[in-house]
């Protein structure tokens, strides 16, 4: 179906924070999500109600065969991931998936083998991504005029109540650090590294329910740059990433939806301050470069979330730590 001179019509499975941000950033363009979806009925009428959203699913699986969806956006628990996407493929949908995309890099292979088949995009929610500070400062980069990248250093912690039964804690919704806020730490050292880590190191200290609490991970590549990730749970650390370059260092502040950074040029001490986009549009711009990689066929930033799959799948396997629907698969 050509989508070049019609508006892109996109279903949103699940009513969470998420969607409800999609749906604010389609409505900010003068549009609406198509259609919503939840496994509980109640919570996607009162979504559609607060939306404008013409059609709720009494089963939210007919989403993935309804001929009048161009693409699907899975805001649910990541364990729940990999079902939904093949479904969605299965049946000619483009998808755009919540981080963390998969479990595991086996699972992520499943979908993408199955999206290139069929011709779709498959694409990651991550905002860093598509943030234009990020793509403003990966010019700079790649203009050479800093240098080559030598280290990078990023923190990434949060504060969540101690309860082994919430999804930050629950194995059994696949929860744990790496998955939910490692992947923003890898996936934006994977952006400014020239290529994947093949040396990755790691120290790992579990929760009460054997989910992943904090960790700390060490990683190189062939070109010798190397980043240094520092993740918890239970214990705050700012959203701070230092880019060490042979000439000047860049400091981020608040990612993975900074708006601004520092570049201090190493000889000089002078501070050059980069400012672009909008942390209250993060989702409007993942929208708008999704829409755009559809009808260009592009694959977008998919090389990176296999290259960041694979190097959570690593490090996990390394620990001995699996999620039960992985049990059997990845031993």
């Amino acid at each position: 179906m050509s989508l070049e001179n019609r508006e892109i019509r996109w279903a949103v499975l699940g009513t969470g924070v998420i969607a409800n941000e999609m749906a604010q950033a389609l409505k900010s363009g003068g549009r609406s999500v198509y259609a919503v979806g939840n496994r509980t009925h109640e919570k996607a009428v009162e979504f559609a109600k607060k939306y404008g959203i013409g059609k709720v699913y009494d089963d939210f699986h007919e989403m993935f065969t309804d001929e009048d969806v161009d693409v699907i956006y899975l805001t649910t628990p990541h364990n729940t991931h990999i079902d939904f996407m093949i479904q969605a493929l299965s049946n000619g949908k483009h998808v755009m998936c919540e981080k963390s995309i998969t479990l595991n890099s086996e699972e992520l292979k499943r979908a993408v083998d199955l999206a290139r088949e069929k011709g779709l995009v498959l694409a990651e929610a991550m905002t860093i991504y598509h943030m234009p500070l990020y793509k403003k400062l990966r010019e700079i980069v790649d203009s050479g005029r800093l240098g080559p990248v030598r280290m990078i250093q990023l923190n990434f912690g949060s504060f969540k109540e101690y309860d082994m039964t919430n999804r930050f804690f629950n194995k059994d919704l696949a929860g744990g650090a790496l998955l939910d806020i490692g992947v923003y730490a890898i996936s934006l050292a994977r952006y400014f590294m020239t290529s994947k880590p093949d040396q990755v190191l790691s120290q790992v200290k579990y929760a009460p329910s054997g989910a992943d609490e904090q960790s700390g991970i060490l990683m190189m590549n062939g070109q010798g740059e190397m980043a240094v990730i520092s993740l918890t749970l239970h214990a705050k650390q700012p959203k701070r990433v230092v880019i060490a370059c042979e000439y000047a260092y860049i400091e981020i502040m608040e990612y993975p939806r900074a708006e601004s950074a520092v570049i201090v040029h190493t000889q000089t001490g002078e501070r050059e301050v980069i400012e672009a986009g909008s942390h209250d549009m993060a989702l409007k711009y993942e929208l708008e470069d999704m829409e755009a990689a559809i009808r260009s066929g592009s694959t977008m930033f998919l090389p990176y979330s296999i290259d960041v799959m694979d190097i959570m799948t690593g490090i996990r396997k390394e620990w001995g730590m699996y999620y039960d629907s992985e049990r059997g698969s990845e031993q």
